[in-house]
Order: C-alpha cells, then sequence, then structure tokens
C-alpha cells in the first residue's frame, strides 16, 4: 500500500484505544459488570433500608411506644439467626454451584466448539444469578454489622426489622433464580439449543445489519489511509455513528477496508478516506475495536462461521455425529434462504441529510455459501446422511434464489457429487448417497 502515494494517519498513536462501540455491546461479553452492579446496589440498598429501620425505632422512642419497640427487638433476635445462617452460607452455595459450571462449560466447550463458550458469557440469566448471589451474601453481612444487641427499648438506636425482612426476600429471590439458572445451564449442555441460540444471534444481527446495496456508489479517488494503530486482533466492530459524524464534519467519505471478523495488526489500513483530507487522530479515537474474538454485534458470517465449526467437530472420527452435523445444515440453509434475495455487497451509512458518510462491506452471497457449506462439504462424504441432507439444502437455495446467485451452489453441488464419486466405491451406495433428503435418512 506504500507505493500508492496516499498518506496514512495513525489511529490512536498515542493512547491505546477502547473499545467504545457500543458500550451496551461490549458489557455483554463481560462477566464483571453485573455481578460488580449487584454488589453496589446491595450496598446501597442495605444502607437505605438501614435508615429505615433506624427512623423507624426514632419515630416509635418519641411517641413513647416502647412495647412495639420491644417486641421488634425479640423479632429482630429471631431473624439475626436467619441472617447469619444465610451469610455464612450463601458464599459456598456460590462457590459449589459455578465450580460445577465451569465443569459444565468446559463439556460443552469440548463437544461442539470453543466459539459456543461466549454463550454462557452472554446469558443473562447467568450473570444476573451470580449478581443477586453475591448481592444477598453481601446484604447479609452488612445487617449482621448493623445489629448493635442492645435489647433496651429505650436506647436502643436500629433494629433490623425491615432489613431482615429484605434478606429473606432475596433469599427466596436466589432461591427462584437458581432453578431458572440450572434449566438454563442444562439447556446450554444441548446441541439443538446451542445450535438455535446461535441461529437466533444471526438473525438479530440480520435485522440491525440495515439492508446492503449491491451496487458501491462513487466515490472520489482516496487521498489517504488510515491505519490501525493499536494492539493486534480481530475487527470485532466500528463505532458507525461516531465515524459518521466525523465523516461528514469533515466533508468525506469514510470506507472500511477490512471486513468485520478480519484480524489486522499495528499499520494494517482500517479506513479510506474519500474527498477530503485525513481527519485528525483525535477525532478518530475509539472508533475502532479490535478483540481477540469475533463477535456477533456487526459480524454477518460469525453464526455460519459457529455452525460450520459445530458439524465439523460432530463429522470428526472422535465424535462420529452426522446427525449434529444435519442439524447445522438445517439451520445454515434457513439462514442463507433468508439472504437469498437479500442485497449484499455494501452497507453505506449515510448521515442526517441522507448523504453517504461511511461505506462497509459485508460478505457476498459466494462467500456465505462457501462458509457455510465448503468445509462441511469436505468432511461430509463418508457420512451419506450428510451429502443428502446437502444436496436437498443446495437444491432447495437453487431454487429460491435469482439465476445471477446460482453458480456457487450449482459448484458445491458439482464438487460434492465428484467426491463422493471418488470415495465410494460401489454405484449403489453412491446412488444412495447422492440422493436429497432434508432428514439426511429419515
Amino acid at each position: 500500500m506504500g507505493n500508492t502515494g496516499h498518506t496514512r494517519t495513525a489511529v490512536g498513536a498515542r493512547r491505546r484505544p477502547r473499545p467504545l462501540s457500543p458500550l451496551r455491546e461490549h458489557l455483554r461479553d463481560t462477566f464483571w459488570f453485573t455481578p460488580t452492579a449487584g454488589l453496589v446496589g446491595a450496598a446501597v440498598l442495605a444502607a437505605g433500608v438501614l435508615e429505615v429501620d433506624q427512623f423507624v425505632i426514632g419515630a416509635l422512642q418519641e411517641e413513647g411506644d416502647y412495647a412495639t419497640v420491644e417486641s421488634l427487638i425479640g423479632i429482630a433476635d429471631d431473624a439475626k439467626t436467619i441472617i447469619t445462617t444465610v451469610g455464612s452460607a450463601m458464599l459456598t452455595f456460590i462457590g459449589v454451584v459455578f465450580s460445577i459450571s465451569l465443569v459444565a462449560l468446559q463439556m460443552a466447550g469440548g463437544q461442539f466448539s470453543q466459539r459456543v463458550v461466549r454463550l454462557y458469557v452472554r446469558s443473562r440469566i447467568t450473570k444476573c444469578t451470580f449478581a443477586v448471589f453475591l448481592a444477598t451474601f453481601l446484604f447479609a453481612l452488612l445487617v449482621q454489622a448493623s445489629y448493635e444487641g442492645d435489647e433496651n427499648p429505650r436506647t436502643v438506636s436500629t433494629v433490623p426489622v425491615f432489613s431482615g425482612i429484605v434478606c429473606v426476600v432475596l433469599v427466596l429471590v436466589s432461591l427462584g433464580l437458581f432453578i431458572a439458572y440450572v434449566n438454563s445451564t442444562l439447556r446450554l449442555m444441548r446441541v439443538s439449543y446451542v445450535i438455535d441460540r446461535i441461529t437466533r444471534e444471526s438473525f438479530r444481527v440480520l435485522d440491525k445489519h440495515g439492508v446492503a446495496d449491491d451496487e458501491r456508489p462513487a466515490l472520489a479517488e482516496p487521498g489517504a489511509e488510515i491505519a490501525h494503530a493499536g494492539r493486534a486482533g480481530v475487527l470485532r466492530d466500528v463505532h458507525v455513528a461516531r465515524l459518521v459524524r466525523v465523516a461528514r464534519r469533515h466533508g468525506v467519505v469514510l470506507r472500511l477496508i477490512p471486513r468485520i471478523g478480519d484480524f489486522v495488526v499495528p499499520g494494517t489500513p482500517v479506513l479510506a478516506v474519500h474527498g477530503g483530507a485525513a481527519p485528525p487522530p483525535r477525532a478518530l479515537r475509539y472508533t475502532v475495536s479490535v478483540g481477540v474474538e469475533r463477535t456477533f454485534h456487526q459480524d454477518l458470517g460469525f453464526g455460519l462461521r459457529q455452525l460450520s465449526d459445530i458439524a465439523q467437530r460432530a463429522l470428526s472420527p472422535a465424535v462420529n455425529d452426522p446427525t449434529t452435523a444435519v442439524q447445522c445444515l438445517d439451520r445454515i440453509t434457513q439462514f442463507l434462504a433468508a439472504l437469498a434475495r437479500r442485497p449484499l455487497g455494501a452497507l453505506h451509512h449515510c448521515d442526517r441529510r441522507g448523504a453517504v458518510r461511511l461505506v462497509q462491506d459485508v460478505p457476498g452471497w459466494a462467500d456465505l455459501v462457501d462458509l457455510g457449506f465448503a468445509e462441511i462439504r469436505g468432511c461430509a462424504t463418508g457420512s451419506p446422511q450428510v451429502t443428502r441432507r446437502l444436496l436437498a439444502a443446495l437444491e432447495d437455495l437453487w431454487w429460491l434464489v435469482p439465476e445471477d446467485r446460482r453458480p456457487p451452489l450449482e459448484r458445491h453441488r458439482a464438487l460434492l457429487e465428484h467426491a463422493v464419486s471418488r470415495t465410494v466405491p460401489d454405484a449403489a451406495d453412491r446412488d444412495f448417497a447422492l440422493l436429497p433428503d432434508r432428514q439426511g435418512i429419515g
């Protein structure tokens, strides 16, 4: 790229860029935020409820209702035993439950694919359960610390009655979430549910992705290229809104050079500037997010990547589970069918006036077909169940797509027939393996 005469500007050359595009999506890929918020919420809740307890006792003492205060002290003594038990048992309960979860997570990653581990990390029920468990434990400790032990109704300053009630409510909520968590974890260990979750995430990306255009808009010659100056890693996403604002402010059009999911290293050109000079590095800070693995956020092909990986692992000699591969092919066909007549090529992000400010390449039809079928086809020749389902998928898609999108499907069909003919010596077995069947072997 250096021979083109373009100038390059380093993005975030002085400071390491932080991935902020968007913040909500990146926080979902972490496991610390929700439990931390739960702990902070527990501390605030404990302070508020203890303040209520102190206010109520003070009001009763001002009215001279010492009999009620004495009865509340008796209730608090009984509640103290429950709170002490909760505080001592909850932390042990947390350790046992999540130790078992880590074992289940390791088993699922080995059985399906390491890329499906992110489903557990992003699971809302898992995070909420962990957060409520920790919040209950902290709340119980704070209530215990506030207990004075003074049994004189005239001199006692606070009686943790309402605090004890809230603690019991938190325990009941924890038990309910524990049941939901066990159910969710068991479902995530079932391959059918994992495949369905991946497919639903893929369609969610498709709904948020916007409609691409087969034709790229007429752009001026690029006057500059902006190089990546952060850490090396996978291009997870870009901050579209911020890039559009920067391009509008400087009167240029920005074009994302790598695709989402590409691995970039420092110095890799990431943005081409059309129609003007490159914006200053400060304006482009925090617009490109690089991480250690791909995410669904803006990655249209990541779902197909995961389904293909699960199918290949199922077809390996160590696993030998062609039915799982057929289930993956079902979902791959479903996703490609949704894209059959959808424009693919480039996303054009516009400003408020409708002017194109950011151009982002997306995988084309042939790329997505290859991603969904190529590697499975290479592993499927020894399994007639999979070859029959793959031929049925290619045939169904052939009828759904426009004529100009049929050549990739025809190419995969011809390659599959050739591979089966080469590896299956018996003519009857070849005919059986090359018979389209939506159930593989029903």
